[in-house]
């Protein structure tokens, strides 16, 4: 038996909440430092392979 693969975002979010709860963790962890992220930018040829995407654009 296999699971097929979502078609579209909103599948692929649906599948992600029904996770089991046996699989979400229950620690919390604290942060003691924030550190700020770093800029980061999407190249032209990373953004053409999205372009026709509606989903991603």
């Amino acid at each position: 038996m296999s699971t097929p693969d979502a078609d579209t975002m909103a599948e692929l979010i649906a599948d992600c909440a029904d996770l089991p709860s046996g699989l979400a963790t229950t620690q919390t962890t604290t942060l003691t430092m924030v550190v700020p992220a770093s800029r980061w930018d999407v190249s032209d040829a990373a953004a053409a392979q999205v372009t026709e995407l509606d989903e991603y654009v």
